[in-house]
């Protein structure tokens, strides 16, 4: 899904606070998913995903738009095996990388 949880409140302004803090700081927002469905699917919904802490980063906590840019790449990257529940869970995420 690329519907934030309220329970990452917490995160994304920790980020808006780093991000105000070092004016030269400038991020990709990852999206991953796991690889329940189709490679289509999930680059769809990892974009999705990370767009979604985009919009939310730039409406709520006030991050200028042009620091932050979403990337999707899908099941690409798990961080854990795809074959457990538990596993798939962790690698749905979104991960920040330095530009």
């Amino acid at each position: 899904s690329d519907v934030l949880k309220p329970e990452s409140d917490p995160a994304l302004e920790e980020i808006a606070k780093a991000l105000k803090t070092d004016a030269g700081l400038n991020l990709y927002v990852v999206g991953h998913t796991d690889n329940k469905w189709a490679l289509e699917s999930n680059e769809d919904v990892s974009k999705r995903r990370a767009k979604a802490v985009v919009s939310k980063s730039i409406s709520k906590y006030a991050v200028a738009g042009d620091r932050m840019v979403p990337v999707g790449v899908g099941l690409a990257a798990p961080v854990a095996t795809n074959k457990t529940e538990e596993g798939r869970a962790l690698n749905r995420r979104v991960e920040l990388v330095e530009r």
